[in-house]
Order: C-alpha cells, then sequence, then structure tokens
C-alpha cells in the first residue's frame, strides 16, 4: 500500500520499537497525523530530549537526568545494602514497593553464553568498585528467575564471597492471586524453597 514518504518513514520508525508490528505502526503513525501540531511538537521533544538529557549515574549505572542520580544522593538511604537488578525498570519496580530503602546497581543485562553476553558486557565491574566501600554489608540479588538471571546472580555470589559481603537472592514462587494448578515445575520448587513459618 502506498503512502506518502512522510508518513511511510514514521510507520517504519514505530515498526523498529519492540512489539509493535506493521499495523500497530500503522495506526500509531495515523494517531500522529491526527494530533494536534503542539501535541506533535512536544512528543517529538520529549523523544530528542529522552536521548539528549539522559545518561547512566556514575554510581549506580541507574538511567538518570542527573549525576549522581537522585536515589545515589539520597542520605537517608541504608549505605550497608546494594539490591543489584538487571535493568532500569526493574529498579523501577523494587522502588514502587516502599519496602527497600538501600541503594542499586543496574547490571544492563543478564550473563547470557547463547547471545554472546559474558560478564564483561555488563555493569560488574562498576559493581566490584562499590563493594570495596567497607559500608556495604549485604548484597541482594535481584535478577530475573529464569536461566540468565540465575546464572547471573550465581556468577556473582561466587565473585563477591571474597569480600566477606553477605549475599542474599530474592525469593521466587507462586504470584498472589495465582493459582497452584497453572505453576510450571521450577516456580513451584522454588515457592517450596523460599517457605518461612506461620506465627
Amino acid at each position: 500500500m502506498y503512502y506518502p514518504e512522510p508518513l511511510a518513514k514514521l510507520i517504519d520508525s514505530f515498526s523498529k520499537l519492540p512489539g509493535i508490528g506493521p499495523k500497530t505502526a500503522s495506526r500509531l503513525a495515523f494517531h500522529v497525523l491526527q494530533m494536534k501540531e503542539d501535541e506533535a511538537i512536544d512528543f517529538a521533544k520529549a523523544l530528542v530530549n529522552v536521548k539528549r538529557n539522559l545518561h547512566y549515574c556514575s554510581v549506580c549505572c541507574n538511567i538518570t537526568d542527573t549525576d549522581p542520580c537522585r536515589i545515589c544522593q539520597d542520605k537517608s538511604r541504608d549505605y550497608s545494602i546494594i539490591c543489584v537488578v538487571q535493568e532500569p525498570k526493574d529498579l523501577v519496580a523494587m522502588e514502587r514497593t516502599k519496602e527497600f530503602n538501600g541503594f542499586y546497581h543496574v547490571l544492563h543485562g543478564a550473563i547470557s553464553p547463547m547471545e554472546g553476553i559474558g560478564p564483561d558486557e555488563i555493569r560488574i565491574t562498576e559493581l566490584v568498585k562499590r563493594l570495596s566501600d567497607e559500608r556495604v554489608q549485604e548484597m541482594i540479588l535481584a535478577t530475573n528467575p529464569n536461566i540468565e538471571g540465575e546464572a547471573t546472580a550465581m556468577y556473582l555470589s561466587r565473585l563477591v564471597k571474597p569480600f566477606g559481603i553477605r549475599v542474599t537472592r530474592i525469593a521466587h514462587g507462586l504470584p498472589v492471586g495465582g493459582d497452584l494448578e497453572y505453576a510450571d515445575e521450577v516456580t513451584l520448587t522454588k515457592a517450596l524453597e523460599g517457605r518461612r513459618e506461620l506465627s
């Protein structure tokens, strides 16, 4: 189907986003076409600002517009605990719980030999530097509960052992509201391993 070049380029741009197929890309492009000009300009500015004004925190490697990021600047947080996550969106998920008051470290990926991602391709060197701070007493591994996340957690656990820092792993198991019959064997095994006594 023929589209004028500007519209075709916009559709092509949207289709390069993850999870966006040709139909959704067309729908999004036509939505932009129907937007008021000032709304479209604000949308374009937001895209440009994300690329120009965001960078990685020099401490925790999270995405930020200030350096260090606001979390790393927060003096009220607990310096003794670092929670290691794979991606910035994982950090956001942890913060939403309002249960964790320590600091974070974002790896920007996980070890995956199948994809050619080794320890040198993610932010482990920066983490090791942070662990030399004697205030750090615990490292919480909050990597994803999949093969890559588990491999990364095991690698970090062995790497950190000589530091004398306590290494913990977030519990995995059944989601709240989930049904036992639909859980896979790995999830059920993790749920059994992570069981605790009821008071």
